[in-house]
């Protein structure tokens, strides 16, 4: 695989945490899920993950420079690929993590962006069964996905940096286009 630092962008249920997962398997990459990162620095009680665990706590949203730094304290001494999954969100973040990324001299290869409609999206996240996944629910986090994630699929197609991959299928059959496209 010729691209070794990728982002996998996509609504809510597309599947980037299960693709960047078998990605990561199959080429020995890191992998940068955010969400996990967030929990693993507080459960490890380390000064990013106190200041992380203060702000969640008060139930608010983790602000851009916080996730930065943490991302950058797991990148800094990295070597080789990796995926990030869960972050960028919105273009001004997309900004703040290319400047990081130069500075650490490890610009992204490749956006793969996992397109699916809302109809298999509402379907799959009502399978998973959650609690909190009913349709009204869905449709609302599409939503707020569409104002505030999607315009990351226009700045990385200006960047020359999207790919777009059908996330209809199997995992299996989708893992592959996303390989196919990576070569």
């Amino acid at each position: 695989m010729e691209k070794k630092r990728l982002l996998l962008i996509g609504p809510p249920g597309s599947g980037k945490g299960t693709q960047s997962a078998l990605i990561c398997q199959a080429h020995s990459l890191l992998h940068l899920s955010t969400g996990d990162l967030l929990r693993a620095e507080v459960t490890a009680n380390s000064p990013l993950g106190q200041q992380a665990a203060e702000v969640m706590n008060r139930g608010e949203l983790v602000s851009d420079g916080l996730v930065l730094a943490i991302v950058q304290e797991k990148l800094k001494n990295h070597v080789g690929g990796w995926i990030l999954d869960g972050f960028p969100r919105n273009v001004v973040q997309a900004r703040s993590l290319a400047n990081l990324l130069e500075q650490l001299h490890q610009p992204l290869d490749a956006v793969v962006f996992l397109d699916l409609t809302d109809d298999e999206l509402i379907s799959r996240l009502l399978a998973r069964g959650r609690a909190d996944d009913n349709e009204a629910v869905i449709r609302h986090r599409l939503d707020v996905y569409r104002e505030k994630t999607a315009p990351l699929i226009n700045h990385y197609l200006k960047k020359g940096l999207l790919m777009t991959v059908e996330a209809l299928g199997t995992i299996d059959e989708i893992n592959s286009r996303i390989e196919d496209i990576l070569n």
